[in-house]
């Protein structure tokens, strides 16, 4: 323990303040957890930034991070909070007013952004409030327990230290020139004067007989507990956010889920070449690509949902759950594409969908002339526009339910999604979809389109080869080029391939169950050693081929060839 007045080091200062961002973040988890889980302010901070990212920014975090851009955007943020709880703390160390300050300014941010999603409500303050609010309490309690008797002896002493002179708060100061010492000696009174030398000044804080001490043990006790404190909260309002009341509601829809009054067609035994390293033909459901703003996956109660259908219509409509596997399911092989997959790029699977029929719904609600958008809107707010050409013109556009034989996963959007063959997902694939606003391009916008996105989004007909690799060493001789080739709602009718801007060579196709997936391909190549340049093209059933011109994601879909360097040894 340190002589009275002693500051507080920097490393216990920056830990209050760790301590305190920790507790603040716990405290709010578990408000957020009763009200909405999505108001929690890491997760609102968040979603505020993605709203707020331009076209160019979210492209190259997918192309760095992939499916990881969330959590790599979360991780940032808790990162910069620590950094800046850290600070708190150091401010505290002068003052604690300006910790407190600094906690109640992160609250405010935090309020303001949970107040900016599309579905908040008043109360999606608070968690952000009651977090800041806990935190101060604890940085306050930490400094007090770290500076054994107080502290307001701790920042007296500090800011004497800070001046180089000493205080005395609850002692006069003594004159520097004499002292006056008095005794009783044999009854009489005597006063005596002697001089004293000048000193140097020395901080010193007096409280009653006390001294402020800072006390490591009592820090370290104290953090302990915060940190604790901390977990718990944090672990509570995970189980309030109800994922685990979730996963057992999708269990329970497993058991109640019908057959398709409309099943598809077995696929095809040739659908799939099985070539070691080459795409399956069907995507398993843990693997399928994620391109989506939530940062947190709603968590949906089948029991509650609701989609409502209004607008331009002439009867609204309002579905349950239940109402919804009443109706006669159609199954259909869908091959699904993000609009910011670059050319070769993952973002495309393939999976078996079943659902009610969009068309069919539309139909009984009565869809007027004029209507050409429907815009529909997932549990976060999310919005999408979808022709309303494309949804009626016959294809498979699903209410979607169940992926590939499983209820859907909450985070492709359980319990209801949807699926629309030839659109790219930005126009087409809302998930946890609640509302469909059947309305017009002119009057409404999506969510990505005043953020440079086409309002319209058809699938741009593409080719990828996935073996061999970009960069990969490959035996000279016959080698085995593969991959996958899709041009949705239309089919491919051709894939070719060419070595070193050679001719072009016909691959061979793999079968397809229809025009809404992709096709597998693959062509024996001889490869003479050195390094080769393999690019490919596809033609889809319009007789279009694809171009080689290059062309980003933005606005509505890349193009080009996809082409993979290797080296023959």
């Amino acid at each position: 323990m340190n002589a009275g007045g002693t500051r507080m080091p920097a490393w216990a200062a920056a830990l209050t303040g760790l301590v305190a961002g920790a507790v603040a973040l716990g405290a709010a988890q578990i408000v957020a957890g009763l009200i909405d889980p999505g108001a929690a302010p890491v997760v609102a901070v968040g979603g505020a930034m993605v709203d707020a990212t331009p076209a160019g920014l979210k492209e190259w975090a997918i192309r760095s991070f992939g499916s990881n851009d969330k959590p790599v955007l979360l991780g940032g943020i808790v990162v910069v909070l620590a950094l800046v709880a850290a600070g708190l703390g150091l401010l505290a160390r002068r003052r604690t007013a300006y910790g407190t300050l600094g906690l109640a300014l992160f609250g405010l941010v935090g309020a303001a952004a949970a107040l900016s999603r599309p579905d908040a409500g008043a109360a999606h303050i608070l968690p952000s409030l009651a977090g800041a609010a806990a935190g101060a309490w604890t940085l306050s309690r930490l400094t007090r327990r770290a500076m054994g008797n107080g502290e307001e002896d701790y920042v007296a002493a500090s800011r004497a230290a800070d001046q180089g002179m000493s205080e005395t708060p609850l002692a006069a100061a003594v004159p520097a020139e004499s002292t006056r010492a008095e005794s009783t000696r044999g009854g009489s009174v005597r006063e005596e004067s002697r001089a004293v030398e000048p000193g140097p000044a020395v901080p010193v804080v007096m409280r009653a007989g006390t001294e402020s001490a800072f006390d490591r043990r009592r820090l370290l006790t104290g953090a302990a507990a915060g940190v604790a404190v901390a977990g718990v909260a944090g672990l509570g309002g995970w189980l309030l956010s109800g994922s685990k009341d979730a996963e057992l509601a999708r269990r329970g829809v497993a058991r109640m889920l019908p057959r398709a009054a409309r099943p598809a067609a077995p696929i095809p035994v040739g659908a799939d070449l099985r070539i070691p390293g080459l795409t399956p033909f069907v995507t398993p459901n843990a693997e399928f690509y994620r391109v989506d703003t939530a940062l947190v996956v709603p968590s949906v109660d089948p029991a509650r949902w609701t989609l409502k259908i209004h607008g331009l219509v002439d009867r609204p409509v309002e579905l349950t759950f239940a109402d919804l596997l009443k109706r006669p399911l159609t199954e259909a092989d869908v091959t699904l594409t993000c609009v910011s997959n670059e050319v070769g790029g993952p973002y495309a699977g393939n999976a078996r969908w079943l659902g009610a029929r969009l068309a069919d719904v539309l139909r009984e609600a009565g869809i007027r002339r004029e209507a050409d958008m429907l815009l529909s809107v997932s549990e976060d707010g999310w919005t999408c526009g979808t022709p309303v050409d494309v949804v009626m013109d016959g294809r498979d556009a699903l209410l979607a339910v169940a992926m590939n034989g499983e209820v859907l996963p909450e985070a492709h959007g359980f319990p209801v999604r949807q699926v629309v063959p030839g659109l790219y997902g930005y126009v087409s694939a809302t998930k946890w979809v609640t509302e469909i606003r059947v309305t017009r391009f002119d009057r409404d916008e999506a969510y990505w389109t005043p953020r440079g996105w086409a309002p319209r989004g058809p699938i741009k007909t593409q080719s990828r080869i996935d073996l061999p690799r970009d960069g990969d060493e490959v035996t000279a001789g016959r080698a085995t080029v593969a991959g996958v080739a899709w041009a949705q709602h239309r089919g491919v009718d051709a894939v070719e391939v060419r070595v070193d801007g050679g001719a072009w060579r016909q691959a061979r196709l793999a079968d397809a169950p229809g025009p809404d997936t992709w096709r597998q391909w693959s062509l024996d190549l001889d490869l003479t050693p050195g390094r080769h340049a393999i690019s490919v093209r596809a033609t889809d059933a319009t007789g279009y081929t694809q171009t080689a011109d290059e062309a980003p994601p933005a606005p509505d879909g890349a193009t080009g060839l996809h082409t993979v360097t290797v080296t023959a040894r």
